[in-house]
Order: C-alpha cells, then structure tokens, then sequence
C-alpha cells in the first residue's frame, strides 16, 4: 500500500490537532496530514499499559499496522494518538485505547512529557510534544488492524535486552517512552 493509499485509508487524518510551542501552550490547529507532511509542532501522546508479571511489572507492546503511514511492522507501546482540538489529552487517551485496542483503560496517568522530531523515509515527519500516560486495562485485547497487527507484554528485562540488541525493532519514539515509564514504575515500587 502507497503512503497516499495509507493516508487516505486513515480516518483520522482530517481530524484537527493541537499546534503547540516548546512548552506545550496551544499555538494554533493543523490537520493531522498537514501537520505530519509539514513537520508541526503538535500535542501528542503515548499510553502504555502495565500489569503485574511474575518477574515485576510488564508493558504492553503493540506492533504497529503495516496500513499506518508511518512505523508500520515496527514496536511501540500499547496506543499512541493525539488529542483533537478542544480535547483534553487524558479524555483522548482513553477514548484512543478502546478504539485501537478494544480494552477499557483504567487509571491512567500522566508521568512525564518531552518532545522529539523524527523524519520517515516516505517524507513525513513527527514532530510532538509527546505525554507519557501509564495505566492499566480491563476485558480482552482485540487491537484494531488498521491499529496493531500484534501486542505483547514484556517485562523490563527482556524489553531493555530488546532494545540494545535490536533498535530498529521499534518505532523513533519508542525506546523513549519505554525508558520513563521503566524508570517511573522502578522508583514508585
């Protein structure tokens, strides 16, 4: 599938997202494809959803679709959106779950923000200031396929394993927001 197959299979990428500045303060709106082809500073988020394994905490991994325009076949954590315009990011983030993984998230939180700029192969470009919201789930994971091909939990130690010996494995973003949430859920046991 041709990006503009993609980008026109995306029912999303009309809605209107949230410009904002270095410090997160709303500056304007664009498109969700205008502010991905023109690189635009946007409000975004990663959710990633933890359980308790039998080594410690576990995250849940969702292997992203081949259909999205951009990390297709690559891992990230469980959901990453955006809040639409007038949206508050925490109501988006659980509204953003249950349409990609058909699950209810539950006390989800907000653990940290930062911002990060990457440029695709296909000429698109991320540029989000990017809040991390750590929660759990309740019922069945039946991701989206136009979402996650796949998910998986894993604990810490595999993940950072992971991480060093194959880093290509996983969207820009990911090794990121993998290492806060590792990091929060470490200091808060």
């Amino acid at each position: 599938m041709e990006l503009d197959e993609k980008m026109a299979a995306d029912p999303a990428r009309d809605d209107m997202l949230i410009l904002v500045d270095g410090l997160d303060r709303e500056t304007g709106a664009a498109t969700k494809l205008q502010a991905h082809v023109e690189g635009l500073l946007h409000r975004a988020f990663s959710v990633v959803l933890v359980r308790e394994g039998e080594n410690g905490p576990e995250l849940l991994l969702a292997l992203r679709s081949m259909m999205k325009y951009h990390s297709g076949g690559l891992w990230a954590n469980s959901c990453c959106s955006h809040p639409r315009l007038g949206e508050e990011t925490i109501e988006a983030a659980y509204r953003r779950v249950h349409e990609e993984l058909r699950c209810e998230a539950i006390d989800l939180h907000e653990i940290c923000a930062f911002v990060y700029r990457a440029e695709f192969d296909n000429g698109l470009c991320e540029y989000e200031y990017d809040h991390v919201i750590v929660g759990r789930c309740e019922g069945t994971i039946d991701p989206d396929p136009a979402e996650a091909s796949e998910v998986r939990w894993i604990d810490f130690e595999t993940l950072a394993a992971e991480l060093q010996a194959e880093p290509r494995k996983y969207a820009a973003w990911a090794p990121i927001v993998f290492t806060m949430t590792m990091s929060h859920l470490a200091s808060s046991r």
